[in-house]
């Protein structure tokens, strides 16, 4: 049985997000003043457009007038995704992030940097990048190995049809 708000907005909102064919990433209640905020964060393999996100927030928000899941007070719902420097922490997060550069944090202690390859039950491929004009090396990493991951930003980073393209040429 649930025993926290969060739990049991979960259990109500899930089956919601999961109809829209979306995944229910996160949901936080936060106070500002005197008001709340519900935060209801989803995403999906192929990403949530606009589009899916306004419709998953009509429907929480019909659903959470139907109930009494936030009480009496008044409250804002915000439903978003991830964005861009998302934290990893499920298989399908480092799934969905194959071919892009993550920060690791290891569970020995220390730092890599790298860019993921390919996802199994095990664990990553990875391509840590040259430095100094080297070349990028290969490294396995095993999920038993990473304390915490999160996705970088990339600004100059080609993609792959440009890649493409300069080889070819």
């Amino acid at each position: 049985m649930s025993t926290t708000q969060s739990e049991r907005l979960r259990e109500l909102l899930e089956p919601l997000v999961t109809s829209q064919g979306l995944d229910l990433e996160e949901i936080a209640v936060d106070s500002v003043g005197r008001k709340r905020v519900l935060r209801v964060v989803v995403d999906s393999d192929a990403g949530a457009d606009l589009d899916q996100i306004a419709d998953v927030s009509r429907e929480l928000s019909a659903r959470l007038d139907e109930t009494d899941a936030m009480g009496e007070g008044e409250y804002t719902l915000e439903v978003g995704t991830p964005g861009a420097e998302r934290q990893l922490t499920e298989h399908r997060h480092y799934l969905r992030a194959v071919d892009r550069l993550v920060r690791f944090q290891l569970a020995e202690g220390g730092e890599l940097v790298a860019r993921i390859l390919d996802v199994d039950d095990e664990g990553l491929d990875l391509e840590v990048p040259g430095v100094k004009g080297r070349k990028a090396t290969g490294r396995r990493l095993g999920f038993a190995e990473i304390d915490k991951a999160r996705v970088q930003v990339e600004f100059n980073r080609k993609d792959k049809k440009d890649m493409t393209e300069e080889e070819e040429a």
